[in-house]
């Protein structure tokens, strides 16, 4: 998970976040494009097994996300046991919640709580702002026929 880490720590020194910002940051870092291109940016990143992502977003919100483990539905187009599935999930948050502790921009980092929106969202959550920016790293899964993800986002909010 060492070129997450790196990425959230390149994308901590970009203000403001940008998509352009963010694409150059994760070209600078060895990332591979996906060909997933937006306005002009690639949007889309593979590196190490890892998959980045840029959104942009209506009012100049700009999200980076990264997924860090996925769980792909089994052939039946279900889990067979989905709550393990889960615990695979959090494990994998579990472990990679500490290398964000140890990173250089954990001192910046504040806790914060998870909105209800958040509590709906993931299965597990943790939050936090990051010079302003918010760092949300979670279990999730949109449909019941869709994967299980680990994922990390960084997003800068948009102006009041």
């Amino acid at each position: 998970m060492a070129a997450v880490i790196a990425m959230l720590e390149e994308l901590r020194g970009l203000a403001p976040l940008t998509a352009g910002g963010a694409a150059a940051r994760f070209s600078a870092q060895g990332w591979t494009p996906g060909g997933k291109v937006r306005d002009g940016v690639e949007t889309s990143w593979d590196k190490d097994g890892f998959g980045g992502w840029i959104q942009t977003f209506g009012e100049g919100t700009v999200g980076v996300s990264f997924a860090v483990w996925i769980r792909d539905v089994d052939e039946s187009g279900y889990f067979d046991d989905v709550e393990a599935v889960y615990e695979q999930g959090e494990q994998v948050l579990a472990g990679f919640l500490p290398e964000i502790a140890e990173s250089s921009f954990a001192c910046h980092l504040v806790e914060a709580e998870p909105t209800a929106a958040d509590r709906d969202e993931f299965i597990r959550v943790a939050k936090w702002t990051l010079d302003g920016r918010i760092l949300t790293v979670g279990v999730i899964q949109h449909d019941a026929d869709l994967p299980v993800l680990t994922v990390v986002a960084l997003e800068e909010p948009a102006a009041a």
